[in-house]
């Protein structure tokens, strides 16, 4: 199966900057992105909830931008391979929030069901950071943790 936007040539800024005249056409209060690290975000307010999106950037050491089938790549070779890696992550990205505001406008899904994972909570995590561990533990245990925590001592 081949990637999305495998060979697109939009920049990743380009992309950037649709992500956010799309987040603005369907309602967004704010808006911003960033990075440190291999780690992008984006983040935007919208419908009384704060979202954010973290976007793991490839590594530029890894074998597959470095090497190709006959050996090594030129530095500059390698350097072109990573950028469309950057380049395709963004268009998927743009394309993951298109459709979820598409569905909720749309009334195929609500706001909440579509981004449930990347609301921001009052502490700074994504309910996604929040839940993911519990999920882990659930299925590794085979029971269910409790839905509130034990106050009775």
């Amino acid at each position: 199966m081949t990637r999305y936007a495998a060979d697109t040539s939009v920049s990743v800024a380009n992309s950037k900057a649709e992500i956010e005249r799309i987040v603005e056409r369907y309602g967004a209060t704010g808006f911003m992105s960033g990075w440190s690290g291999n780690q992008a975000v984006v983040a935007f307010a919208m419908a009384g909830r704060q979202i954010r999106f973290n976007l793991t950037m490839p590594d530029k050491a890894d074998k597959s931008f470095t090497h190709h089938s006959r050996g090594p790549r030129t530095p500059e070779a390698a350097l072109k391979e990573w950028e469309q890696a950057c380049r395709q992550r963004w268009r998927a990205l743009a394309l993951v929030i298109k459709a979820k505001l598409e569905a909720v406008e749309s009334n195929i899904s609500t706001f909440e069901a579509e981004f449930l994972a990347a609301i921001v909570m009052p502490n700074g995590r994504t309910v996604g950071e929040e839940i993911k561990p519990m999920i882990a533990t659930a299925y590794a245990s085979g029971t269910m943790p409790p839905l509130l925590p034990d106050y009775s001592a």
